[in-house]
């Protein structure tokens, strides 16, 4: 697992009393031996199989709780990569010295047993056997207490856990390894005497803003294209809805960013720089991910009550499409490069209905053929990061319906893509529209040049493996373009 900011242990009393070898050692699961959590990562790879499942979720749910739940997901065959879960590398590295002591150790997690199978057979001779939920209660809290101690007694094993739920288990334990914060550490020495601690990611503000992408906002600044396009920015009621507009649209993309996140972990963790994500390195929680994501979902559409009924209409539709996409459409070639491109136009869309602002038919058709260039843009740097990687599976990208001998087929029509966003320009600039906005059009004519400058650059660093995975944000961050941007905008101004 990649590294990540610890947080400081208590002092414990660790102690390597010869007769500790001769004690079996419970290990949780969820958490504690790994950061990620296997059964709520089991819903999800069940509703990424087919989104319709959430109904029969909820009904297995209600009818017989969390144990028909995971009962019916174990039957329905849901397998989950373990070989590149979020173990916690500290923590496993003392397991292994353990058991080289010749102590031994077993896996006692309330997930499915469909679930710790794999787990203990991933491990080789680590574990000597394992105890989950499969037949009866819900084996967490209480429940697993005493089903610890039928087993091996009354204060006859040690235990290894990570949440208040395990205070139970300690409570029967003859010592404790807490993975996690000062604060349990100090509850569970109330239980038992602490064997050892040991640290857990720190959630950090830091870190919520990698998870939220808040780099990625500048995105819906083209909320504002509507009214630049019309002259309308000096207008400050105008700016204001716009600005409100942006405000949605961001929290609204967030929520969606912390979905796809949860959806896509298996594999964003074989990826070779999304596994550094804050969801797929277990530093950030799928309990607290998703909570979130609801969170500035219902943020989002508040502030849809004070822009008009259209704009609403549209960030619903945002958010529809982008949850399809998360679900399924991601996975097709060429419909998510298409989604994507208009994923991006509905921005300017939703722009134009927060400030009541009529589009073109020249802009929507200018948008729709850059955007498409630059989604393809976006597939062929990672296909070509893909082709670069040594030791791994070249044939496909992780997730997603393209080979690495797709690279010319995107490659063209990317740039053809591009120059047809171009010819639009261009054809817009030679219409009556043009001769009314603009007092003097001549200087517009620069504009299909620079544009074509433009693509032809992006295109020609892809080429040569020197762009980033995101075009967009490429951009925001490339001199050249920032300046090509400021000379555009020094034109139009003088257009005007």
């Amino acid at each position: 697992m990649d590294n990540f900011p610890m947080t400081q242990p208590p002092i414990t009393t660790d102690t390597n009393n010869p007769a500790d070898n001769e004690i079996p050692l419970c290990v949780d699961l969820d958490g504690t031996l790994t950061l990620g959590d296997l059964t709520l990562e089991s819903v999800l790879a069940l509703l990424v199989r087919n989104p319709l499942y959430i109904v029969l979720l909820l009904y297995w749910l209600v009818q017989g709780g969390r144990v028909r739940l995971k009962t019916e997901i174990a039957r329905l065959g849901v397998t989950l990569d373990v070989v590149h879960q979020p173990w916690h590398q500290e923590f496993m590295s003392w397991l292994q010295t353990e058991r080289q002591r010749g102590r031994p150790l077993w896996l006692c997690t309330a997930s499915h047993a469909s679930l710790a199978r794999p787990v203990v057979k991933h491990w080789g001779d680590l574990f000597d056997g394992f105890i989950a939920t499969e037949q009866g209660p819900n084996l967490s809290g209480r429940t697993k207490a005493e089903r610890l101690a039928a087993v091996f007694g009354l204060r006859g094993f040690d235990y290894c856990g990570n949440s208040r739920a395990d205070l139970a288990v300690w409570r029967v334990s003859r010592q404790a390894v807490v993975v996690g914060n000062e604060g349990l550490t100090r509850k569970a020495a109330q239980c038992c005497p602490i064997k050892k601690s040991f640290a857990v990611p720190e959630l950090s503000v830091g870190v919520w803003l990698r998870a939220l992408r808040v780099y990625q906002w500048p995105k819906n600044l083209l909320v504002f294209a509507p009214i630049l396009a019309a002259h309308r920015l000096a207008e400050t009621p105008t700016l204001l809805s716009a600005s409100l507009a942006f405000l949605a649209f961001s929290l609204c993309a967030s929520s969606v960013y912390l979905l796809n996140d949860a959806l896509d972990l298996s594999a964003d963790r074989r990826h070779a720089h999304k596994r550094h994500r804050p969801l797929p390195s277990g530093v950030l929680q799928l309990r607290p991910a998703l909570a979130m994501a609801f969170l500035l979902l219902l943020g989002a559409f508040v502030l849809c009550l004070v822009l008009p009924f259209a704009f609403g209409v549209v960030l619903a539709i945002y958010y529809g499409l982008t949850c399809l996409y998360s679900f399924m459409l991601k996975r097709l070639a060429p419909i998510d490069v298409l989604m994507l491109a208009g994923l991006y136009t509905l921005r300017i869309v939703a722009g134009g209905e927060a400030t009541a602002i009529t589009l073109s038919f020249w802009m929507l058709l200018f948008a729709v053929f850059l955007f498409y260039s630059l989604a393809l843009l976006k597939r062929y740097v990672e296909l070509q990061a893909l082709r670069g990687q040594a030791n791994q599976d070249k044939s496909n990208v992780a997730g997603r319906d393209y080979r690495v001998d797709d690279l010319p087929w995107l490659h063209t029509l990317g740039i053809v893509s591009g120059c047809l966003a171009v010819l639009v320009l261009a054809l817009y600039i030679n219409s009556g529209m043009v001769l009314e906005m603009y007092s003097e059009p001549r200087w517009i004519w620069a504009l299909p040049v620079l544009t074509l400058y433009w693509i032809s650059r992006v295109w020609l660093l892809a080429r040569r493996g020197q762009m980033n995975e995101d075009p967009v944000l490429f951009a925001l961050r490339d001199h050249q373009s920032l300046a090509l941007l400021a000379v555009v905008a020094t034109i139009v101004y003088l257009s005007i």
